[in-house]
């Protein structure tokens, strides 16, 4: 019975990482229990073929301590010359009854961000990614924001 079990979660695992041909590059980074707006999550891009196009996303994890409605984040690439391109990037992370977008069974769920499309790389870059999130009305920014676990970063081939 053992063997059957273990050769079945063998074949499960195997299923599902072969149906995800497209990714590149996928990692995640934890901020805790709640991300700090001074807290910055980066993430080392590996070296890309500069013939291709790629798809960039950013991930989040979230829980049911997530409070708001939306999401900014301030994301900056950082190219080898030390040119910095900075976008600030705003998501809807929730439906208008409140719960939250994205995939999963349980009370965390996954939401895949896009970012950036078409982009082609010359050398290796980094990704520096920041929460923005404030208050209705309140100019300075949610100190601790809750309910968002971790944070990752995911590069696709362009088909």
């Amino acid at each position: 019975m053992w063997i059957k079990n273990s050769a079945l979660l063998l074949l499960i695992v195997i299923i599902f990482s072969s149906c995800d041909k497209k990714r590149v590059f996928d990692e995640y980074k934890s901020v805790g229990s709640s991300w700090n707006k001074d807290s910055t999550v980066t993430f080392n891009l590996p070296q890309l073929d500069s013939t291709k196009r790629y798809n960039l996303f950013v991930n989040l994890r979230a829980n049911n301590n997530y409070k708001y409605n939306n999401l900014f984040l301030i994301v900056a690439l950082e190219l080898p010359n030390g040119f910095t391109k900075v976008d600030t990037l705003e998501y809807q992370m929730a439906n208008p009854d409140g719960t939250l977008l994205g995939d999963g069974f349980s009370d965390i769920k996954e939401s895949k961000l896009v970012y950036k499309e078409n982009v082609r790389f010359r050398s290796t870059y980094k990704v520096h990614i920041k929460q923005a999130v404030r208050e209705s009305g309140k100019v300075p920014g949610v100190k601790a924001l809750e309910g968002i676990t971790e944070v990752g970063f995911r590069i696709e081939k362009k088909e």
